[in-house]
């Protein structure tokens, strides 16, 4: 069951919109980070003629994307902002109807992810909470689970917090938005497949603190935190094309997960299951049968834990390896925690292994 891991942000903004960075200045800074991919996704606006790599032979390449982040403007206050990948046209026509736009995605072969699900406002510095409030849409492909950006605004209530942890995000910076999270566990209990995806929501805005001006955050510190490694189930080939559909299919099936890269390297993270005759990785799904083991493999020693329906069925401290043999059909996934500056920190969120009942199948 081979697959391949690439590491790419899914979030960023550019001055098409409200970024800051150039492609060109965001390609440097994606390289410096070592990622493998970066996807654009500016507001409302389709920026064609950029897909393709950039670098070079001695520094590497990066496959450049191009994707839209979508929201109805007439709406005030906003919400329901919707990332769109993969979709080869521009869909902000669509914005006004948000169950119209999953549909119009859906029909044209893209991705769906809802943005920044549980945005907060800071009220102090004219920032607004820009949530997803119509949640009893269905048809969207997963939930952005962690937003850096969204989730620093939560650190940022007052203005001395803001100053200070400007400066040091790496000392604040715990995890997602743990109703983010119950959302998502909520969501799979039920039976939904939810794919889950963390960005940068990267800007490169540069702001006033009184007498300090301070870029929050540059581009190159925002693709050293929280990204999305996908599983492909053949290597990139260098054409772009071919590359973008291998890794927007890797997406769609769950094949992926989130890792922040602060507490230490995530790359080389693995989740699977062993069944009789069969086997699974994240966004996969696999038969009960007589028992599925399941094996979360990490980088380096963390608390592991297993969990199915928002609960922990599975944990240990301090350790690379943990199994988990399922009794139970259901969608489980996995979370490593590791310490990292005197406190613990989400580190790795798997996207769910799927255990079905004999050949029941679960549908989008």
């Amino acid at each position: 069951m081979p697959a391949y891991e690439y590491v790419g942000n899914l979030h960023v903004h550019t001055p098409y919109s409200d970024g800051q960075g150039t492609h060109h200045e965001i390609a440097e800074a994606a390289l410096l980070a070592g990622l493998d991919f970066v996807v654009f996704t500016d507001h409302n606006l389709l920026v064609c003629g950029i897909d393709g790599y950039y670098g070079d032979d001695e520094r590497g390449y990066i496959l450049l994307l191009a994707g839209e982040e979508v929201h109805d403007t007439q709406r005030l206050p906003q919400c329901n902002h919707v990332l769109v990948y993969g979709a080869g046209r521009e869909m902000a026509a669509e914005a006004a109807d948000l169950p119209g736009l999953l549909r119009a995605v859906s029909d044209a072969g893209g991705l769906t992810f809802i943005a920044h699900p549980d945005d907060h406002a800071v009220h102090w510095l004219g920032e607004p909470a820009i949530p997803w409030l119509d949640r009893s849409v269905q048809g969207f492909t997963g939930l952005e689970v962690w937003n850096y950006m969204s989730r620093f605004k939560d650190y940022l209530q007052n203005q001395m917090d803001a100053v200070r942890h400007v400066f040091r995000p790496e000392e604040i910076v715990v995890g997602p938005n743990p109703r983010t999270l119950v959302l998502w566990d909520q969501l799979l209990a039920i039976g939904r497949r939810v794919v889950a995806i963390g960005g940068a929501d990267a800007h490169g805005t540069r702001y006033t603190f009184g007498p300090l001006s301070h870029v929050v955050f540059p581009y190159d510190f925002l693709f050293n935190c929280v990204n999305t490694h996908v599983f492909t189930k053949t290597p990139l080939t260098g054409e772009a094309a071919i590359d973008r559909d291998l890794i927007f299919q890797a997406l769609q099936q769950g094949r992926a997960f989130i890792g922040y890269d602060i507490p230490g390297d995530t790359r080389g993270f693995r989740f699977s299951a062993q069944g009789q005759n069969a086997q699974a990785i994240m966004g996969e799904q696999i038969r009960l049968g007589h028992g599925v083991t399941l094996q979360a493999l990490a980088p380096a020693r963390s608390r592991i834990r297993v969990l199915c329906r928002g609960e922990v069925v599975a944990e240990e401290a301090n350790v690379v390896n943990l199994t988990h043999v399922v009794r139970e059909p259901g969608a489980y996934r996995v979370e490593a925690w590791r310490e990292y500056k005197g406190r613990e920190r989400a580190w790795i969120l798997s996207n769910p292994i799927y255990v079905t009942p004999n050949s029941t199948r679960i549908t989008p």
